[in-house]
């Protein structure tokens, strides 16, 4: 199994007013959404399958890939790594599963999995992380695919 963390982009700043879960992608949020789905549509497989949390800013993010998903409050913010990894069927759902969601969320998800233990690991916003469950000449161990943030998913 593959599972692709891909953080959401920039939002608009929190406010007492609001609901967080509403806040929305700021223009930049936008330019770099697109830019990491162009990366994304390049690389994923055709039978990904797609899961968002349902906060504003993660579907704003998605939306960007043009493909089809699902909202998950399983995938919320503030959940826990352990949410996030049985939402996506880790380890054995087999296949690709790419994720957009929340930090500090993500970060403990890849350190969990990486480190064997949470940890306070940070992703940028937009930027995705792609770990695989195992290589088949190194055990049992999950390990690092990639590691990109937008400005190097150009081109």
């Amino acid at each position: 199994m593959e599972l692709i963390l891909w953080r959401h982009a920039e939002a608009e700043p929190g406010s007492l007013d609001r609901p967080d879960e509403d806040r929305k992608l700021t223009d930049k949020g936008r330019k770099q959404a697109r830019k990491m789905a162009e990366w994304l549509n390049r690389h994923l497989p055709e039978d990904c399958r797609i899961l968002s949390s349902p906060a504003v800013r993660t579907v704003q993010t998605v939306d960007a890939l043009g493909r089809k998903y699902k909202t998950d409050r399983a995938l919320a913010p503030d959940v826990s790594a352990e949410s996030v990894l049985a939402a996506a069927g880790w380890p054995d759902a087999g296949g690709t599963v790419l994720v957009v969601g929340h930090q500090p969320t993500l970060g403990h998800v890849v350190s969990l999995l990486i480190a064997g233990r949470r940890q306070e690991w940070h992703l940028r916003k937009a930027s995705i992380c792609w770990i695989a469950s195992k290589a088949e000449d190194e055990g049992e161990r999950p390990y690092l695919k990639a590691v990109l943030g937008t400005d190097l998913a150009a081109g």
